[in-house]
Order: structure tokens, then sequence, then C-alpha cells
């Protein structure tokens, strides 16, 4: 009988025949980032009523082949080729060597410190990515994981250094708000026009970037990141319901980016953590400030619904981004009770367009981008 691990593995070695991006340039510029992996990973791990082979035989139609190979990198050469796009092919080698020596604890905690400054890359995929493969490999039954949990581990560091990128500007929270004050207080950038590449650039020259930044009551000790971590995430994912309507899609990752965070964390020294912190509010700061208004738009009230329906629904709209706030939403619910999580994910299902619908007897296409069947 296929177990719920065998079909996420299944699921991962079709993965990983694909690049990380689609649509864009050689350098990945303004391309689409490869979500499949960790919409996969919230159908099986929430035992969601979706074939799994039917989301991904649609999925893979809009992936690209892998990039081609590029020069090896080293231990003692890996800086000059932080950022590179090109020469990813070559990261996810390193780390599969990495990985395939050591375990991924130790790797992790080694490049953990090294990738975080430039956690926003790929709009922050690859910290959402690896949040995702750590989550599999914390649920995965026995005392190894399979191969393909650590080659998804492998393939989401590889992304988050080929596509490094360093936000202008920020500085440690240091402030008295909490995270939805601090949230609403963000300086916006003037000119939200352009790519997420384009916009974060311009971050350095907005006024009052970096002080809103630190106006965020940061953790007073290693302890205090948890609690603090899952408040943060908590005002994210409602305040999706005001700022969502501007940018439905680059806007739930406000949310999901610092829930990836969370979900690392407990694999990694305690040392580590204030500055997982730092980052993750960086990370949610910069996605507001380059694609949220200065003002919440009029949004639904939070409705009666569980977090069963929640989940069903997502599962219905087959969207990857609403699957994944989604699942991020229910489990602020989960801690809080905030009918305004779930409201959120509602939201979302509302504003993002649904691309199939994936229960049985939905239809066999995907709608294409100009929505031909």
């Amino acid at each position: 009988m296929t177990t719920a691990h065998d079909r996420l593995l299944e699921s991962y070695q079709r993965l990983h025949a694909y690049g990380p991006e689609f649509g864009g340039d050689e350098e990945g510029d303004h391309g689409m980032t490869n979500h499949g992996p960790m919409a996969v990973e919230v159908i099986v791990r929430r035992g969601l009523d979706v074939d799994v082979d039917r989301w991904l035989d649609r999925y893979v139609r809009r992936l690209a082949e892998p990039p081609s190979s590029g020069a090896e990198i080293s231990r003692r050469d890996w800086r000059a080729a932080l950022g590179s796009a090109r020469r990813l092919p070559a990261w996810t080698r390193f780390f599969r060597t990495e990985l395939r020596e050591r375990p991924w604890t130790d790797v992790l905690t080694e490049w953990w410190p090294r990738l975080l400054p430039g956690i926003v890359a790929g709009s922050t995929h690859g910290v959402i990515r690896v949040g995702h493969a750590v989550r599999a490999l914390r649920d995965a039954p026995g005392a190894s994981p399979a191969p393909e949990l650590v080659e998804e581990l492998a393939h989401g560091l590889a992304f988050w250094a080929a596509r490094y990128r360093e936000l202008p500007g920020t500085v440690p929270p240091g402030g008295v708000l909490a995270p939805a004050d601090a949230l609403r207080g963000v300086a916006r950038l003037a000119d939200q026009s352009g790519y997420i590449a384009h916009r974060l650039d311009r971050l350095a020259g907005t006024s009052g970037w970096p002080a809103s930044v630190r106006r965020l009551r940061g953790p007073a000790s290693a302890e205090e990141v948890p609690e603090r971590l899952e408040s943060l995430v908590d005002a994210a994912v409602s305040a999706y319901l005001g700022l969502g309507r501007a940018a439905p899609v680059l806007l739930v990752h406000a949310a999901t980016a610092p829930n990836a965070v969370r979900h690392i964390l407990p694999v990694l020294p305690a040392r580590l953590w204030t500055g997982g912190f730092a980052a993750a509010w960086a990370a949610a700061a910069a996605i507001v400030a380059t694609y949220a208004p200065a003002d919440p738009a009029p949004h639904p009230e939070p409705a009666g619904l569980t977090p069963a329906a929640a989940l069903e629904r997502a599962a219905d709209h087959g969207d990857e981004h609403v699957l994944k706030f989604t699942d991020t939403a229910v489990e602020a619910f989960d801690r809080t009770g905030d009918p305004a999580h779930l409201a959120a994910a509602a939201h979302a299902r509302t504003l993002i367009p649904s691309p199939w619908r994936m229960r049985p007897g939905g239809p066999a296409r995907r709608p294409d981008d100009q929505g031909n069947v």
C-alpha cells in the first residue's frame, strides 16, 4: 500500500527533473519560481483530497528543464558564486556532496548564517523551499531520511545560494512595536513598479525604511524567539486581509517566508535563532514595503470557517500559492483561534485565480496564461 510518505518521495523524484524557475531570462530574472515541491509537501502532509499525480501532470507542463552545467564550486571559493544564477547546477552538485558527506542538520547549521543575509533570494522562495524540505525531513519516519528528502534540501539550498540577494538598508529590530503595528508602519516604496529585484534595489533610497524596520520589538533572548516569530507570522496572515488586493500572489510571502524560518529554527542551535528572527522580519517588511499599499483596503469580515474547510477549499482551488498560504493561515488559527486567519485564507482564494479544479472529475487540462484550455 502506498503511504503518504511514499507519495511525497515519488513527487520529489518527478520534480527534481526540472529547474527551479520558468519564464525568465538566462539569469532567472523576471521568471516564476517552481512551487511544486512546496505545494506537494502541503498536499501530502495535510492529507488533502488531491490526486497528486494529476496535480503534477498539469504543473510540470509549466516547468523548464534544469539549467546547463556550470563551473564547480568548492568550500574555498563559494563566496564568489553567491547570487550567480548561472551556477545553479554547480550549487546543486555542491550541496549534494555536502549532504552526502555530513548529516543534513550539520550542513544546514553551517550554511544558515551564510545564506540568511540573502533571505529575499528568489522573492524569498529560497528560504521557503528550504523550510518545506526541513519540515518533511523532521516528519520523516525512520532513523535515516530518504535520499529524495535530502535531495530536496540540496535543491532548496542551491536555489537560495544561486539567487542570493542582500536587502539594502536593513537594521536589526530594536523598537517597542508589536508585529501588527510594525507591519502597518513599514515605509512604502514610492514607486511600486517593475519586477521585485528592481523594487528591492530602490529600498535603500526609501525615506524612513531603516527606521521603520528598527521599530519592531525584537526578542531579548533566544528563548523568546519562537513566540515572537509566531506573532510575526500571525500578524502577516491577518494583514493580508487589508493588503492582499494590491499584489495577491507576492504578499502571501510576507507570511509564508517567516513561517518557513519558524519551521527551520528548531533544528538549529539556539545561538542562530535571533539572527533568524531578524532576517524573517526583514523579509516580511521588504515584501510589504515593495508591494503593499499605504492604507489597507476594505476586506471581508471573518466568517464562520473551520480549518478543515479552509484546507478543503484550498485543495479545490488548486493554486500553489493558495495551498501554501492556507497551510500557514491554519497554523496561525490553531495557535490563536482568531477567525481573521482563516478569513485571510478565504480572501486569497478570491484574489488569486484558480488554475484548475483538482478534485476528481475536474477539467483534464490546465488553462494557459491566456485562459485557453
